[in-house]
């Protein structure tokens, strides 16, 4: 069984500074957002927990923000897709 540890710096625009996920195979198994909401982070990750990276993709990517074109959530996807990406 695979299990990685990344580490992703969101885009300026949101709350979070920094975001871990750790991957076993192509579920995300742990996920900790680095600034923010804390209330907010904790009930995400706790979402996210156990769910495969494309769904979690499908759920978050595109999120918005009040006026700004991205999120906390849509840096998760964003986050998730350079892992995917860096796997094959």
């Amino acid at each position: 069984m695979s299990k990685k540890q990344y580490t992703y710096i969101p885009d300026k625009k949101v709350c979070s500074n920094k975001i871990i996920i750790n991957i076993e195979e192509n579920t995300i198994s742990h996920i900790e957002i680095v600034g923010g909401c804390h209330g907010n982070s904790q009930g995400v990750a706790s979402l996210l927990k156990d769910m495969c990276i494309d769904e979690a993709i499908k759920r978050l990517e595109g999120i918005t923000c009040g006026k700004k074109d991205t999120s906390c959530p849509d840096q998760i996807a964003q986050a998730l897709k350079e892992i995917k990406e860096s796997k094959n």
